[in-house]
């Protein structure tokens, strides 16, 4: 194998083996705590233009196959791994990791130490970084790096262009596609939600006039604040139609009534984030990857707080006081991760049912 080298804004080199396709990235740098789940991870376009780092210690040992797709073009800059699975062994499988990374045309480094990398973000937090060819001009390669402006309209890369139908017989939902994970999809089509997923700038009154008996607000990459055509359609929306929003909808749906968010110092990226439901005290186990987030700090008074997340007190869901619309941070439809949350995707289900009546 061909060397290869992480290289972190804050100065710090790592060299590794290549991985996957052979070329050179930069993006920013964030680490995901999951034990499994790596295709679904690699797929969710909430990476867009990052490079994942993943702390499970081999990756890859389970191949790659045609139903965990989360999205078929997957738009994560790269990953790193500590060790890449050289057998791997599954009756689903299709291709080894190595070959799905190679298809996908993303590069990847291995044999590195992800502790030590996942330590340095954890303390310094996320951060641009480059894969690179291992090669003698490290200084023009750290100020190439450091020059780069990492793009804002990941949304816009990582949603539908055209408005498309998933048909089915039961309750009319129009899901707003910021950057989704075909796993939301599933839970609403297992519902007979009719579907017809929309582009992340579609209006209002295009959305109001399919006259749909619900709105999904997905979920997707990047700075909320860089999306300011869905906050005013959000505007426009709710109270007329249901309203569900999951992480980056969830954030959205938060601006439009007001509320702040801020950029973490490292994010949740992981399937073990434990969050307590406020009124009852229901601790559910959830799969999180996001890097914004909703502040408490001068909450708006339409909103209230209906999730926190019990290690950081951070907002995890809120519910409209007046009108039917609610969001979680986190992903209900799992994907992978643990289900104790899909009772959410019923509760819309609920909330769009007692609208009409």
């Amino acid at each position: 194998m061909s060397k290869r080298l992480l290289i972190l804004e804050d100065g710090t080199i790592f060299e590794g083996e290549a991985l996957g396709a052979n070329l050179d990235v930069t993006g920013e740098l964030v680490f995901n705590t999951g034990m499994t789940g790596y295709q679904e991870s690699i797929t969710d376009q909430s990476y867009n233009g990052q490079i994942l780092t993943f702390t499970y210690p081999i990756v890859g040992n389970y191949g790659v196959n045609r139903d965990d797709y989360e999205s078929i073009h997957p738009t994560c800059k790269a990953v790193v791994v500590h060790e890449a699975a050289r057998r791997p062994s599954n009756w689903r499988m299709q291709m080894s990791f190595d070959e799905f990374l190679k298809s996908k045309n993303i590069p990847g480094i291995t044999g590195v130490d992800t502790r030590a990398i996942t330590k340095i973000v954890r303390e310094h937090g996320t951060m641009k970084a480059s894969l690179v060819q291992a090669r003698d001009e490290v200084d023009h390669q750290m100020s190439q790096l450091q020059a780069t402006v990492l793009p804002t309209n990941q949304v816009e890369t990582s949603s539908t262009a055209t408005a498309y139908p998933s048909p089915n017989t039961g309750r009319k939902v129009v899901v707003v596609d910021f950057g989704l994970k075909h796993s939301i999809l599933r839970e609403l089509s297992k519902r007979e939600c009719n579907l017809t997923v929309v582009p992340y700038n579609t209006s209002a009154k295009e959305i109001l006039e399919m006259e749909p008996d619900g709105v999904m607000l997905t979920n997707g990459p990047g700075d909320p604040t860089d999306v300011p055509e869905a906050i005013e359609m959000i505007k426009e929306v709710q109270g007329k139609i249901p309203i569900f929003g999951i992480c980056l909808g969830h954030q959205l749906f938060s601006l439009a009534n007001g509320a702040t968010t801020y950029k973490m110092k490292f994010g949740h990226r992981g399937f073990n984030h434990a969050v307590r439901e406020v009124a009852t005290g229901r601790i559910d186990f959830t799969s999180q990857n996001h890097g914004y987030a909703v502040s408490s700090e001068n909450l708006p008074e339409d909103l209230m707080i209906t999730h926190v997340e019990i290690n950081d007190n951070s907002v995890e869901g809120v519910r409209h006081k007046h009108f039917p619309a609610f969001s979680v941070q986190f992903h209900p439809d799992a994907a992978p991760g643990p289900h104790d949350a899909s009772y959410l995707f019923d509760d819309f289900m609920d909330l769009m049912d007692n609208f009409k009546k």
